[in-house]
């Protein structure tokens, strides 16, 4: 075996450390004086040879560089490379771009941190609490309410306090039903709007007013009863609704008629279901007999209830102490009813060209209305309040009776009762809640005043109310008034009719 290295054999090459590449040296060469860098004499490192020599090192490719965080929002939305000055960065500023600022630091947290922050921002988040009673959910829906109990609920009765009906039984009938509180609301609304003319007033009852009318829409027994079904029982709550918004039309004086379909709804409910709660059975009997028979009174196609020969009142209204309103259980709406069926039996005849106009069975019929006025007993506390307002709406029934028989003249019979009139209408205090009432007997007065010295009174009278109760149905109940004493002036003999004067002046409201 030759001595000689084998060709395959490779000496082991160890790496050079850094202090050893300092001893490298670029020799020259006679061909190349100067050093090359492509001849590189290397030292021989002293020592044996590595048995396993080290590999080349192999380059090692960067991991790419990744987006900046710390960019401004504008620029890390645009994938644009960003300065990252502050507070604006210069590169927004030069390409004319709002610049949106940098993030918040977010700062590194556990898992059990996150989560702990988690539900501590769910917790701190404020909540809108529920509405405790549902309807009444503005500071001035509050202001609303407080209006119609000091208020409102005063002048729609004949008592403001203790036993007021609108107190006791529609106002805790409302905290549990939407609907009635919504129309509550909308009356108080609208009372107030009348008062003090605001927009914000105005706005906000014509809310609760089309949120009153969605709930009557969708009552389904409602819808039944109406249909005939004489199964579905109305909730008294909502029947109280008719009720108010019929009011609600009063005062916000409107004269197209919108009272008609509440008034009428009520006319069905009170024919076909009776209310287990007495109380509130007698209030909306009264209730709507006294804004029913006023309707009469200046309305031609509006007939009372009380006109109707199988219609009677139940035996439990027949308390005239107890009324809520005045007329009504004492007997004097019964007259007036039956006036108003002579006045219709006189256009008839008219109609028909047949003479005379009051034949005898009609001044037959009058008389016996006469005697029974005549007869009439007061049953309220005399010269009281109460007495002194039966005693005006009995006088001004026999007005109307006078009014209805006999030529539209003027008389010493006729002025006297005027007069007589007048004089209890004066006793009354002018912020009693028996002004609650007059509006209908003081509109019988002025009708019946052929006398230019009467008329002042009258005219106070209706300021009076106004100021009492600011009932908007008054002004044109005033106007219609007016306009008599200019018939009764001319000589007119139609001044009598005062229904047929209201109706070519294209208006339809209550004197109520």
């Amino acid at each position: 075996m030759s001595d000689a290295p084998s060709e395959d054999i490779v000496p082991k090459i160890e790496e050079l450390d850094d202090d050893e590449v300092e001893d490298l040296k670029i020799a020259p060469s006679a061909e190349d004086p100067l050093p090359s860098p492509n001849r590189i004499i290397v030292k021989r490192p002293r020592g044996r040879p590595r048995k396993h020599p080290i590999s080349p090192p192999t380059a090692i490719s960067k991991p790419p560089k990744g987006r900046s965080k710390t960019g401004c929002i504008t620029c890390r939305r645009r994938k644009k490379k960003c300065d990252e000055t502050k507070p604006h960065c210069i590169h927004c500023q030069k390409n004319n771009v709002h610049c949106e600022g940098y993030p918040p630091k977010e700062y590194w947290k556990s898992g059990k941190q996150r989560a702990a922050e988690g539900r501590r921002v769910s917790f701190d988040r404020p909540r809108d609490l529920p509405i405790l009673i549902e309807g009444v959910e503005t500071d001035l829906d509050r202001y609303f309410l407080d209006h119609f109990n000091f208020n409102v609920s005063r002048v729609l009765s004949l008592f403001t306090d203790k036993q007021n009906p609108f107190k006791e039984i529609l106002l805790p009938m409302a905290i549990r039903h939407r609907g009635l509180m919504h129309s509550l609301l909308c009356l108080s609304g609208s009372h107030l709007s009348s008062r003090e003319p605001n927009a914000s007033f105005q706005e906000r009852q014509i809310h609760h007013f089309q949120c009153a009318l969605e709930n009557l829409r969708t009552d389904r027994n409602m819808a039944k009863s109406i249909a005939g079904d004489q199964t579905a029982l109305i909730e008294d709550p909502t029947v109280a609704q008719t009720l108010v918004l019929c009011l609600r039309s009063i005062c916000a004086g409107e004269v197209n008629g919108e009272y008609r379909p509440h008034m009428d709804a009520a006319k069905h409910l009170i024919q076909t279901q009776k209310s287990p709660n007495q109380e509130f059975q007698s209030f909306l009997f009264e209730f709507f007999i006294y804004h029913d028979v006023s309707n009469s009174v200046t309305s031609l196609d509006r007939r009372s209830v009380l006109m109707m020969e199988d219609f009677k009142l139940p035996q439990f209204m027949i308390q005239p102490e107890a009324g809520a309103l005045l007329g009504v259980v004492d007997g004097l709406f019964g007259y007036i009813s039956k006036i108003r069926q002579l006045r219709d039996r006189i256009r008839w005849r008219r109609g028909e060209n047949l003479k005379p106009l009051v034949d005898y069975q009609i001044l037959s019929d009058a008389q016996a209305i006469d005697a029974g006025l005549r007869s009439w007993v007061c049953v309220q506390q005399e010269d009281s309040p109460r007495w002194i307002a039966s005693m005006l709406y009995r006088q001004c029934t026999w007005l109307y009776l006078h009014r209805t028989i006999l030529p539209s003249t003027p008389n010493i019979n006729l002025r006297d009762a005027v007069d007589e009139g007048l004089s209890y209408l004066r006793q009354l205090p002018s912020d009693a809640s028996t002004q609650s009432i007059l509006l209908m007997p003081v509109f019988l007065l002025g009708c019946a005043a052929f006398e230019p010295d009467q008329r002042p009174d009258i005219l106070q009278a209706f300021e009076g109310l106004e100021a009492y109760s600011a009932l908007g149905n008054i002004k044109y109940a005033k106007v219609v008034v007016e306009k008599v004493w200019e018939m009764m002036d001319g000589g007119d003999g139609d001044s009598w009719d005062w229904e047929t004067i209201i109706q070519k002046q294209g208006w339809d409201f209550l004197v109520t």
